[in-house]
């Protein structure tokens, strides 16, 4: 019995090693953790249960008997995240590149499988050279399992992707799936096509980091949500979002003790608007005031600054937030910021987390970029994410919400549960001096007289009561008392049921 045990400790011990000392040794060369290292930064102390330890790939081509590792180049199982389960897998790059192989997918099929049928978020750390040449079309149908498993897992479970390395061909598109990347700087690069074959077919000469590393990621193309300096800051902001997010679509999200009192007045607020219409201030210190502790963990900061998206806490509970930003293009919405802005309040309305909406927007940005890029379609998205989201949803107009971009922003026409506006909101078709400029044509030739018909088309129209009167708006509140009257809102919609109309799924304008 003992030699048995001891060869169980030798076959784990094999295991664990990977691809070997040698290799182990060159990943931590680059900066980079290992497949085990990196789960047990992400999970609890001795939480992760490990599973299929000892599968190997089955391949016999090109010689690859020869070369057979335990575990096949993916560490898979279960751990908890402070107390709550999440399933991981994590590709080991020291063993051939961590190259998917059809075992490989299978492992990670297998793990996706059980998150689904147990209720628990998905986290997969990425660190693979691709498909396993040797395997041929087995590696390219382990790849398609796997995103069968994630289409499958959308909107039941949270899928979370962090980049810790290269990712590229098939491989981008089970990341591309899931609700969140997470990319490291300086290690992780993204992209279908590498720098040689874009070299080859179009000439164009691009580093690996310009053609898919984080800040191309996060800043241009918006297929990353965030990046961060190293591993271990990585997963410990994968760690903090997990706080935020439910297990799955069926649970609701967690509520985390507070000690932040919710009927706190700010009157810093009260002056937070400047005296003159066209001068910015930041919205992120009206996010923070009304937050938790300050709390507010942002998604996609570095791309479509012009909206703001994250995750904040009001009495201890998950709340997304959705706002303008008029420190950047005066916070109209543009092309990226309706797409940014509405996958955001789809994920949200997916696992029943209710919608804060902040408002300050002066309309859509024009300009002939916009048009020819299909701003009408991109910002129609936004329209239908916040139209279909039955979830608890609350707004707040501070300043301006002008013509088509305040129906856009989560309005009461949208189906908004409860809008609020502070004295200074200016909710009209546009703004003062545009619209004398149209009704009053015939006398543009006098400054004077159409100075005096904007003045009056302020005073009438330029403020939230006329909006107030017909019921759009619910209640024009003091500055000061906003996360009172937001997180009482919130309280007071948490028994809200809405359904939509039945239908196989719905076809937003993509």
């Amino acid at each position: 019995m003992k030699d048995i045990l001891e060869q169980l400790e030798d076959r784990r011990a094999e295991a664990r090693l990977g691809g070997g000392q040698r290799r182990i040794t060159a990943q931590h060369a680059k900066g980079k953790l290992t497949a085990r290292e990196r789960i047990e930064l992400l999970l609890d102390a001795d939480s992760f249960e490990e599973f299929d330890m000892f599968v190997t790939h089955r391949c016999t081509d090109f010689g690859m008997e020869q070369d057979r590792v335990p575990g096949d180049g993916v560490v898979t199982g279960w751990g908890t995240i402070n107390g709550r389960q999440v399933y991981v897998f994590s590709q080991d790059f020291t063993v051939l590149g961590g190259s998917l192989s059809a075992t490989h997918a299978q492992k990670i099929c297998k793990i996706m499988d059980m998150a689904v049928q147990n209720g628990a978020p998905v986290i997969g750390l990425n660190d693979s050279g691709g498909a396993r040449i040797q395997e041929g079309v087995d590696s390219l149908a382990g790849y398609a399992e796997v995103f069968q498993r994630n289409i499958a897992a959308s909107g039941v479970v949270p899928q979370i992707s962090v980049i810790m390395g290269p990712c590229a061909g098939g491989a981008v598109y089970s990341p591309a799936i899931t609700d969140f990347i997470f990319m490291v700087r300086d290690s992780s690069y993204m992209f279908v096509t590498g720098p040689d074959v874009v070299k080859t077919v179009t000439n164009e000469v691009v580093t690996a980091e310009e053609l898919g590393g984080a800040s191309t990621h996060t800043r241009k193309s918006s297929v990353a949500d965030g990046a961060f300096d190293n591993d271990v800051i990585a997963l410990s902001e994968v760690r903090r979002l997990v706080d935020f997010l439910p297990l799955n679509n069926q649970s609701k999200p967690p509520v985390r003790p507070f000690f932040d009192d919710p009927a706190r007045l700010d009157h810093s607020l009260d002056t937070l608007i400047p005296t003159n219409a066209n001068t910015p201030y930041d919205m992120k210190e009206l996010i923070q005031k009304l937050a938790d502790e300050g709390d507010f963990y942002e998604i996609q900061r570095d791309f479509a600054r012009n909206i703001l998206t994250g995750f904040v806490r009001l009495e201890g509970s998950t709340v997304g937030v959705v706002a303008n930003q008029p420190m950047v293009l005066a916070g109209c919405l543009d092309i990226d910021s309706s797409r940014k802005a509405a996958r955001f309040v789809r994920f949200c309305d997916a696992f029943e987390i209710p919608l804060l909406t902040l408002v300050d927007v002066p309309g859509f940005l024009p300009g002939t970029a916009q048009e020819f890029g299909g701003v009408i379609k991109h910002g129609a998205k936004l329209l239908y994410a916040f139209g279909e989201a039955t979830v608890p949803k609350v707004t707040v107009i501070t300043r301006k919400a002008y013509g088509g971009a305040y129906d856009v922003m989560s309005s009461k026409h949208l189906g908004c549960d409860i809008n609020y506006a502070w004295p200074t909101a200016e909710i009209a078709v546009m703004g003062a001096k545009g619209a004398t400029e149209i009704l009053y044509r015939s006398e543009l030739g006098d400054p004077g007289r159409i100075a005096a018909r904007a003045a009056e088309y302020e005073k009438n129209f330029a403020n939230p009561f006329k909006a107030a009167e017909r019921g759009f708006i619910d209640e024009v509140i003091l500055p000061h008392t906003t996360r009172k009257r937001v997180c009482r809102a919130f309280a007071s919609l948490r028994g809200k049921r809405q359904r939509m109309p039945w239908k196989k799924h719905d076809n937003i304008p993509l």
